[in-house]
């Protein structure tokens, strides 16, 4: 399932959205994947965060738990922040 581009917050189902964004984390390849305690990690920074609003990233607009998800990523504000 793609995320739809077209689509409006308004127009979309919460509980749909979660489970849209969990299917793309389960979809990353492990070896691309942020190991589970990291990721733990990276999600309470965010959530300690004034920037995140609705699970998501005011700075950058991403949702913050498939960002964090993605080994590669850092902060947009910080890449020592993670």
């Amino acid at each position: 399932m793609h995320p739809c581009r077209k689509c409006l917050l308004s127009e979309t189902d919460e509980k749909t959205l979660y489970a849209t964004i969990a299917e793309h984390i389960n979809n990353i390849p492990p070896e691309h994947k942020t190991a589970p305690a990291e990721y733990k990690r990276r999600l309470e920074i965010c959530k300690a965060c004034n920037h995140l609003i609705s699970g998501m990233c005011a700075l950058c607009g991403c949702y913050v738990e498939l960002r964090a998800a993605k080994a590669w990523q850092s902060c947009v504000e910080s890449k020592d922040r993670w």
